[in-house]
């Protein structure tokens, strides 16, 4: 299983989550930040998991973030 964590009040709205792992990410546009899809929502930190095989997106989306506020981790 994958947990992808992000934290979303310190997203700056670069888009780069979406193209790398649009299944689960999408721009908001109410506040030009990203959302993750289907995430719960604990004091800020936005939490999803998923099966493995969203690993290599994500990861993907979370390296190439340029204010690092995503995390990806198997557990």
């Amino acid at each position: 299983m994958v947990v992808i964590t992000q934290q979303r009040e310190k997203c700056i709205g670069c888009n780069y989550c979406v193209e790398l792992a649009f299944d689960q990410w999408r721009m908001s546009k109410k506040d030009g930040k990203a959302t993750l899809i289907g995430a719960e929502n604990k004091k800020g930190f936005y939490t999803l998991r998923l099966d493995y095989e969203v690993f290599d997106s994500n990861k993907r989306a979370a390296d190439a973030c340029p204010v690092k506020i995503i995390k990806v981790k198997v557990i």
